[in-house]
């Protein structure tokens, strides 16, 4: 048991690695930003975003808009991950983020963890840092659990 979340393995899948995870983000605002699955642990999920020409704003930082789309993608992942996709999917029902620190360059990584894993919603943590492990952004989404087959995975 996770002293932070309190849930210890929470995927649906035992034998889940994110080898399942190849080609998930093919023809996608995910695959289109460059995002990309670097680690499944027993309660999270991490994934990175370059921070290029595709994820920054006219300022040359890293845009707010893209750092939803990562946690948004993170957490919605996370989200089917632990739902049996067979006689459920899951959508976004409302996201929010605080911008904390400014990025102009490299990647940033997001980490889902869950506050909340209902039958009919889930609610998530996101964190996101830089490359130094600096707190960029937070986020909170709050995913719905609908009945009828979400087979993505």
């Amino acid at each position: 048991m996770d002293k932070e979340t309190g849930y210890s393995r929470i995927w649906f899948k035992k034998d889940l690695s994110l080898s399942d995870f190849t080609g998930l983000n093919r023809n996608t605002m995910a695959d289109h930003l460059g995002i990309e699955w670097v680690e499944l642990g027993n309660n999270y999920l991490k994934a990175r975003m370059p921070v290029d020409h595709r994820t920054k704003q006219p300022y040359g930082l890293l845009h707010g808009g893209a750092s939803c789309v990562l946690a948004e993608t993170v957490g919605s992942v996370a989200s089917a991950l632990v739902i049996d996709t067979s006689k459920f999917y899951c959508v976004g029902m409302e996201i929010n983020a605080n911008h904390l620190r400014s990025v102009k360059e490299g990647y940033v990584t997001a980490t889902a963890r869950p506050f909340h894993l209902g039958s009919r919603t889930h609610v998530w943590d996101i964190r996101i840092t830089d490359e130094k492990n600096k707190l960029i952004c937070v986020s909170r989404l709050t995913v719905a659990i609908i009945p009828g087959n979400g087979n993505v995975l």
